[in-house]
C-alpha cells in the first residue's frame, strides 16, 4: 500500500491514485470494485457518476425489493460507451457511495489546497 494515496473506500471498492506514474497520468483515479479497475479523469468520475444516477432513477424497484436487496441486475454505462456493467440495486448504491466519497474528498483536497496559510 505504499504506492497508492487512498481517496477513498468503502466494503465494494477503493480509489487511489499511484503514487509514481506517467506524467500524462498523474491526475487519474484508479476506482476497483469487484474484479475490475478503472483508470479514470475526473471529469470521467463526475460522468460515471452522473451514469449511475441515472441508473438508480429507472430502476423500478419498490421499497419492498430494495429492503430484501432483490437482486435483478441493472446496466450501468461506464464513461466510456464501448463497457457496461450488471449490477443490483444494492451494488449501484455501493458504488453511488464509492464514487460521491471520491469526489467529495477530491473536492475538499482542492480546497485546502487553495485555501492554505502561510504563516511565513
Amino acid at each position: 500500500m505504499d504506492d497508492i494515496n487512498t481517496i477513498y473506500y468503502n466494503n465494494f471498492g477503493i480509489a487511489f491514485q499511484w503514487k509514481r506514474c506517467a506524467a500524462k497520468d498523474f491526475k487519474k483515479i484508479q476506482l476497483v470494485f469487484r474484479n475490475t479497475g478503472l483508470f479514470l479523469t475526473e471529469k470521467e468520475l463526475f460522468q460515471f457518476s452522473n451514469n449511475i444516477e441515472k441508473s438508480i432513477e429507472k430502476s423500478c424497484y419498490c421499497e419492498d425489493c430494495k429492503k430484501n436487496n432483490y437482486y435483478k441486475s441493472l446496466l450501468l454505462e461506464a464513461p466510456n460507451p464501448q463497457t457496461s456493467f450488471a449490477m443490483s440495486y444494492a451494488e449501484l448504491k455501493d458504488m453511488q457511495d464509492l464514487l460521491s466519497g471520491t469526489l467529495f474528498q477530491l473536492g475538499l483536497d482542492k480546497m485546502l489546497k487553495n485555501f492554505t496559510i502561510d504563516n511565513s
